[in-house]
């Protein structure tokens, strides 16, 4: 069986893309879970990986790191798992938009951190998370307009490209971002998917808490009681 090398659920928006692309589309792993910030974290990690960094899949003599290229491997290892859209123009949409989030939105991603344990309410973030929200609402309705008839996700059922979105759609939710109807349908069938529930359940237990990955501002709600 492949193992899943992962750092904190309640943080890590990497480590949760391939976790709940695995989940949702039934390709059994096992996990490991590296916390963070810890003394040997840095050992603990290259142990896995020359890399140093999480998330890594092991599949026997393989191991394969970063979010995307675990999704591409996954999409040659279990092809009936069908993790890209099934015809071309849709996988092509579906491979551009996931690039784009792996390489981009960068301003959104430092001024709205993942954190499953917080929800702050809506405040003005700057005009570059501004452009970074627009941008992620108009692909989201673009994707569903023109591929989503099959189900409530981008291309209908759910792909690699939801998996790579699902960490914005938490950040979406912890900050009180506004969306359009469309994406907030959208943001819906990402956050009731029972396989991010089981993450999300996990990641309200942890007992780890990072001052680097929170927001300089007080909750609406708070909900784990770390010390």
């Amino acid at each position: 069986m492949p193992t899943l090398v992962i750092a904190n659920k309640c943080y890590s928006s990497w480590s949760l893309r391939p976790w709940l692309l695995l989940k949702q589309l039934g390709i059994a792993f096992d996990e490991i879970l590296i916390p963070l910030g810890q003394p040997d974290t840095s050992d603990r990690i290259r142990e896995h990986s020359p890399a140093g960094r999480v998330p890594i899949l092991k599949d026997g003599s393989v191991a394969v790191w970063d979010s995307l290229s675990i999704m591409e491997y996954a999409a040659e290892r279990w092809p009936q798992a069908q993790v890209w859209p099934e015809s071309r123009e849709a996988r092509a949409l579906a491979r551009s938009i996931s690039a784009e989030m792996h390489s981009g939105f960068q301003a959104l991603r430092n001024g709205c951190p993942m954190n499953l344990g917080k929800r702050f309410g809506p405040k003005d973030r700057g005009e570059a998370v501004s452009r970074d929200v627009a941008r992620i609402d108009a692909l989201w309705q673009d994707a569903r307009a023109r591929f989503g008839q099959g189900g409530p996700f981008l291309f209908g059922a759910f792909s690699a490209a939801d998996a790579m979105y699902a960490p914005v759609v938490t950040r979406f939710e912890t900050y009180s971002v506004k969306v359009s109807p469309v994406s907030h349908a959208y943001m819906s069938a990402i956050l009731g998917l029972p396989a991010f529930g089981e993450w999300r359940a996990a990641a309200l237990q942890e007992p780890w808490f990072y001052k680097e990955d929170e927001v300089d501002e007080e909750p609406v709600a708070n909900f784990r009681l770390v010390r």
